[in-house]
């Protein structure tokens, strides 16, 4: 509880528009905004820019309203399915997810990922658990692998595995655990490679993704009729998201380009032909020593892991994570046809 009662005391009201933080004209803003986005100007009844981007989840472009800057970044929202984005000037992932991401140099990184290796396995084991309920085998790849952990895990359960993980140190030691792991960034060649596939795994990993309705429909290519993908991701449309806005513990640009709610990752799916088999908010146990990072960070303080932080875990479910679980889509039958 008073996790809860920590972020929500952090909370400040976001700058609810760009001009003053920026220190420019109103001119100069929205030239700045319509340059870099390549949207159309539009004057609303409020008086505010609205911008016309290509959603990925509607796969069209639609009316998109700005919502705060954060790290830096413009995050905006689109008015129909309600999926939010980033609009950063560049971002190099190779560069970002190095092992300083998974060892506490990063604010919006883990604090210590392979020293909570014990907590991990056990979560990552109860993730393996309720795909087995689904897919009890099969061939799984787990995109965003990190240090190997979940693929050991399902490899112990009788999956066979392999992963795809752009930080070298991540990957590197998930090959000294003799798992079948591809360090560098999603593309149809490494998938291809894979050959099809009974499983995909993404925990925490498709709101990194540049394009996600892209690598969505290469997950289609490569899966099975009865395969399933299973993911995580914050849900932009949660209690929390929506009361706390720029201040919401997920709410971590340029790292975070994509906020999902419910309605926006169905959409996503239905668009190239996969469908929401199931969505939930599941608990999770969570290292000690990461969630007091993660408050640090909120709170504009650096708080270290510790050994007996990272031994402990805590069961947390603020209901902000969805886990979601894709097939294939039944291809359409005409019920009017005899």
């Amino acid at each position: 509880m008073w996790i809860i009662l920590e972020l929500f005391r952090s909370y400040q009201p976001a700058t609810p528009w760009p001009f003053a933080e920026r220190n420019s004209s109103a001119s100069e803003a929205f030239f700045a905004l319509t340059k870099r986005h390549g949207g159309t100007y539009v004057l609303m009844r409020n008086d505010r820019t609205a911008l016309t981007l290509k959603c990925p989840a509607c796969s069209r472009a639609t009316p998109h309203r700005f919502l705060y800057i954060k790290n830096g970044c413009d995050i905006f929202q689109c008015r129909n399915c309600g999926l939010g984005r980033t609009e950063a000037s560049s971002f190099d992932p190779l560069a970002y997810y190095d092992d300083g991401y998974f060892s506490g140099r990063q604010s919006d990184g883990y604090a210590d990922y392979r020293g909570a290796e014990p907590v991990l396995r056990r979560e990552f084991a109860r993730t393996v658990e309720f795909i087995q309920r689904r897919k009890p085998q099969g061939y799984l790849l787990e995109i965003g692998c990190a240090y190997g952990f979940f693929l050991d895990e399902a490899r112990r359960a009788g999956f066979e595995v392999s992963g795809i993980e752009p930080a070298e140190a991540a990957a590197a030691h998930a090959g000294d655990l003799d798992l079948n792991v591809v360090c560098g960034l999603l593309s149809e060649a490494t998938l291809n490679s894979f050959g099809t596939l009974d499983v995909i795994v993404l925990l925490d990993v498709i709101e990194h993704l540049p394009d996600p309705q892209e690598a969505l429909a290469l997950f289609a290519d490569h899966l099975r009729p009865d395969g399933i993908i299973v993911l995580t991701t914050g849900d932009f449309g949660s209690l929390a998201a929506r009361s706390t806005g720029a201040h919401w513990r997920l709410m971590t640009p340029p790292q975070h380009l994509w906020f999902f709610n419910r309605d926006s990752i169905a959409s996503l799916a239905h668009s190239v032909g996969l469908c929401v088999e199931s969505s939930d908010h599941p608990w999770k146990f969570v290292p000690f020593s990461l969630i007091a990072f993660q408050v640090g960070r909120m709170l504009g303080r650096r708080i270290a892991a510790s050994p007996s932080g990272n031994r402990f875990a805590i069961p947390v479910n603020l209901f902000d994570a969805m886990r979601v679980v894709l097939s294939k889509a039944p291809p359409y039958r005409d019920t009017s046809l005899p």
